[in-house]
């Protein structure tokens, strides 16, 4: 299994995605400003790994917290990292609360109840992941093709993965499927991520360009569409990786089902609909510039979310380790998570 991150003696550890798959590489993170860096600058991504990150910040920061006054700014700075993906404030909130519970105890036990917290987060979300993979099995069509798009692999959680541990599960259920991946423009997520995992794992795999995927959900070989989520509201509506929305119109027009891998706590259902969710803005030069080298003009005006989000109505399930949503979203998601 891949260790996308992992609390050690030494500190936070994590594989460096920006390194990938050029690279192997581990980052350690000594406090808890350097895991909110690593969350900004996308060493470490994907909705259920930035919990997991930001979980492990917390921890980490009050290992040297010279008072626990100090609790309130190490929560501010890792909720500043990213604003779209839920499960990064869902992480802070549910370490706050153990927080507020420990008021009054020794700061020793306060940080050893912590550090626990944070590495029972780490592994309840593999477990969640396999869960959400043996629950969405059943949805892959046998000796067909899957299209995914971003990477919502074991890289994006703790381990095994959201769509990902779906097409896993599958797989290990003896389905014969193969995986296309959108390459996922600016940052190639797909190119560079979901590749490199499934080639692990023995799945074949076929990259293809963003602007390819209308071509192959026309031609009949794609059975579904799997993809992940970073924040889905209470109607359905489902933020993820910029260029999602396209492929789930795409799959609509092409009756194709569309299915969204996520856990419980990517459910934001204080949010009425997806026109609520902040949609992060990310630096000109991922667009401009393609590995450092620059692609674009000088002075090239650029417009650069990190996210879109699909309206419920192209969805055809929302899969998480408690089972399967379907329409209306309202309802399912509400039995969901009560």
């Amino acid at each position: 299994m891949i260790e996308t991150i992992q609390w050690t003696e030494a500190g936070v550890v994590m594989i460096d995605q920006t390194k990938l798959p050029r690279e192997e590489t581990y980052v350690t993170c000594t406090d808890y400003t350097q895991v909110a860096d690593a969350i900004r600058t996308m060493v470490i991504r994907g909705a259920p790994a930035i919990g997991v990150a930001a979980a492990m910040g917390v921890a980490l920061g009050m290992q040297h917290a010279e008072s626990p006054r100090e609790f309130d700014e190490i929560c501010a700075t890792l909720a500043s990292t990213r604003p779209t993906a839920v499960n990064l404030f869902w992480a802070i909130e549910r370490m706050r609360r153990l927080y507020q519970e420990l008021q009054g105890r020794p700061i020793p036990e306060i940080r050893a109840k912590l550090k626990t917290e944070a590495q029972q987060i780490r592994l309840e979300d593999i477990a969640i992941n396999e869960c959400i993979g043996k629950n969405g099995a059943a949805l892959i069509p046998d000796g067909k093709t899957v299209l995914t798009h971003c990477n919502a692999g074991a890289l994006a959680t703790a381990g095994y993965g959201t769509a990902l541990g779906v097409i896993r599960a599958a797989v290990a259920a003896g389905k014969k499927i193969d995986v296309f991946a959108d390459e996922t423009r600016p940052f190639l997520q797909g190119a560079r991520l979901t590749v490199w995992e499934l080639q692990r794992d023995d799945i074949p795999a076929t990259l293809i360009t963003d602007n390819m995927a209308g071509h192959f959900l026309h031609s009949g070989r794609i059975g579904c569409v799997v993809v992940g989520a970073d924040r889905i509201a209470a109607n359905g509506d489902v933020a993820n990786k910029i260029g999602t929305y396209s492929v789930a119109v795409l799959a609509k027009e092409n009756n194709v089902p569309f299915y969204v891998a996520a856990p419980i706590s990517t459910l934001d259902q204080k949010l009425a609909s997806g026109d609520e969710i902040p949609i992060e803005q990310r630096a000109a030069e991922e667009v401009t510039h393609l590995f450092g080298v620059q692609v674009a003009p000088l002075g090239t005006a650029v417009e650069n979310p990190a996210f879109d989000v699909t309206p419920h109505r192209y969805v055809s399930a929302i899969v998480t380790e408690r089972g399967v949503a379907r329409p209306p979203y309202l309802e399912s998601l509400r039995k969901l998570v009560s």
